[in-house]
């Protein structure tokens, strides 16, 4: 079997941003997906992202831990573990973490794409595998 089908975290880069990490577990780099890209998203307490648009991708968030609060729309919402978010293709978001622990989640777009554009924003350091992200204390 293939390593693309088996993922483990320590083997994928991780992008690094003044509010968080994200390792894209799944994108057309990783995995070969041709439909969809996944990532596995940490917030940190009190940190959040301006509202913004995937113009051509829907995107699904799944909470996994920690409580935060999220915009789709203009309609803000307390979200905490076992949350889904759907978010349509150019429907404008955010996210923000407003609890004590980091906030994590799980981000998926279809069709991939927005995962580069994050990667290739100015404040966005691209971390090789296996390398730890400094994270604020």
């Amino acid at each position: 079997m293939s390593e693309k089908h088996f993922v483990r975290s320590e083997n994928v880069s991780t992008q690094q941003l003044d509010w968080g990490t994200i390792k894209w577990m799944s994108k057309p780099g990783v995995t070969d997906a041709e439909r969809f890209s996944a990532g596995v998203v940490f917030l940190q307490p009190g940190k959040g992202h301006d509202l913004h648009t995937h113009p051509d991708s829907e995107e699904v968030l799944y909470i996994i831990s920690g409580e935060g609060e999220q915009t789709v729309a203009g309609d803000t919402r307390e979200v905490g573990q076992g949350d889904m978010i759907h978010i349509p293709a150019d429907v404008e978001h955010g996210t923000q973490n407003t609890g004590w622990e980091p906030l994590k989640f799980l981000a998926i777009y279809s069709p991939p794409g927005p995962e580069e554009e994050v990667g290739a924003l100015p404040e966005c350091e691209i971390l090789p595998p296996g390398e730890l992200p400094v994270r604020e204390e």
